[in-house]
């Protein structure tokens, strides 16, 4: 089985190599060359012309893009070939792209996430198919509100105990062995802390996803609806987009949390 991968970025280059290394990749395809060609430097692999010569040669075509709107579309279209496209976003971060270990959530045709589940086991730990096309991204959307949450908390908490002028790396090892510990604590806390926000998933990214989420909301409530963990995120990532630090990893609320304190 050919598979072809559109989306070299932080997180496609991650997957894509994993496919790689178990002998199923065969071609890629990236908007910018520079990705493509330093990606197949390191994994021999076909770097396809365009999107239409990826298709040709593949057997199941897997896109890793920022892009929601133009996938939608392309739904639309291949179905009127009949042909599958399942709504498949991950959660992990980097570092689970990386290992393999991301947790992916499915809407779509059943039976086609039956034929692609032995290329997704090889980028995936989890793969749970949540209903028709559009329940994977609605579920992505439950994730992406409980990561605002934890942001929130972890970051307010941390720099809080930074003005009680406490040991953050002793108040981080003790709280993650405890009934508040979290993925993120452990994974970000010392890290956050210590001014490093290499990124493992972009403020711009998230931004992005809770815009989303407030759309998806809107569209099925006929009230003024409201999430108030996801319009207080927003608003925090947009100051902090405006000060340049929308590349930076989420963790960066960190810095807009220190400011409370500060008198």
């Amino acid at each position: 089985m050919k598979i072809g991968f559109v989306g070299l970025g932080a997180m496609g280059s991650g997957m894509a190599a994993n496919l790689h290394k178990m002998g199923m990749l065969h071609t890629v395809w990236n908007r910018s060359i520079e990705r493509s060609d330093e990606f197949t430097q390191q994994h021999p692999t076909i770097i396809a012309d365009d999107l239409a010569g990826l298709a040709k040669q593949s057997d199941i075509i897997i896109i890793c893009v920022s892009a929601d709107n133009d996938l939608r579309e392309l739904a639309k279209k291949l179905g009127e070939q009949g042909v599958s496209l399942l709504d498949a976003p991950v959660s992990g971060g980097v570092e689970g792209a990386r290992k393999g270990r991301l947790v992916m959530m499915v809407g779509g045709d059943k039976h086609a996430l039956e034929k692609a589940t032995p290329v997704l086991e090889n980028i995936t730990s989890k793969i749970s198919w949540m209903g028709e096309s559009g329940c994977g991204q609605a579920t992505k959307a439950v994730n992406q509100i409980m990561a605002a949450g934890i942001n929130q908390a972890v970051t307010e908490a941390l720099a809080f105990a930074e003005a009680m002028q406490l040991p953050l790396d002793d108040v981080i090892d003790v709280i993650s062995n405890g009934a508040a510990g979290n993925w993120f604590l452990q994974h970000r806390g010392n890290t956050m802390v210590k001014g490093d926000f290499n990124p493992g998933f972009k403020i711009d990214l998230h931004k992005k996803d809770l815009d989303l989420c407030r759309e998806m909301i809107e569209a099925v409530c006929e009230t003024d609806m409201r999430l108030p963990i996801v319009e207080m995120t927003r608003l925090h990532y947009e100051c902090l987009q405006e000060a340049g630090y929308g590349e930076e990893d989420i963790s960066a609320l960190y810095r807009l949390k220190r400011e409370f304190f500060i008198t």
